[in-house]
């Protein structure tokens, strides 16, 4: 199925002269009034090799044809990640180096949607929030203000967050896994 480029987000499967390549991060960019330019970088499923494309967000791109399962993230070991899918419990293992950094936001039951095409699992897809506990951050500084001042945070998982000056080691707090970005306490 053929779209235009600006429509693509990350987590699509494009198929690029006959192979399967992963999208694993978008950036638009409109400098002044010159062409707008969308820089994807793509990730090949076969080789693991990464690189960047550039195209007009106008362009059209092949969108290949994949199935989204239901699934929940069980736990890693030294090789992969085992999931199960929802609706006939069958577990799938996924390559420690097919997810990257999206790991970092897997905790034990957390839902996901993994991404199977020709019946091979090829990624996963993130719920867009999830909830963490702070294991490590810098300790609250009396009066501070929440202007714009952020801190450093590590999560359960080793994620790497910046959080307000609130913010304590055991606060659980909300992460958009779309932009790595804190967005409240819970």
């Amino acid at each position: 199925m053929q779209v235009e480029a600006g429509t693509v987000r990350r987590g699509a499967v494009l198929e690029i002269e006959g192979q399967l390549f992963l999208v694993v991060k978008t950036e638009f960019r409109n400098p002044g009034n010159w062409r707008a330019i969308l820089n994807i970088t793509l990730k090949n499923l076969k080789t693991g090799t990464t690189n960047e494309q550039r195209w007009r967000p106008q362009d059209k791109v092949e969108v290949a044809f994949v199935e989204e399962r239901g699934a929940e993230y069980l736990y890693s070991d030294n090789h992969s990640h085992v999931f199960m899918y929802m609706d006939d419990y069958d577990q799938i293992s996924l390559q420690k180096d097919a997810l990257g950094d999206e790991v970092l936001y897997l905790l034990p039951n957390t839902p996901v949607k993994i991404k199977v095409y020709d019946k091979k699992p090829v990624s996963i897809e993130l719920p867009n929030t999830v909830r963490h506990e702070i294991k490590q951050t810098e300790p609250t500084v009396k009066r501070a203000t929440a202007q714009a001042q952020y801190k450093p945070a590590i999560t359960e998982t080793g994620l790497k967050v910046m959080v307000p000056p609130f913010i304590n080691i055991g606060d659980k707090v909300e992460i958009d896994t779309r932009s790595g970005e804190y967005l409240s306490r819970v």
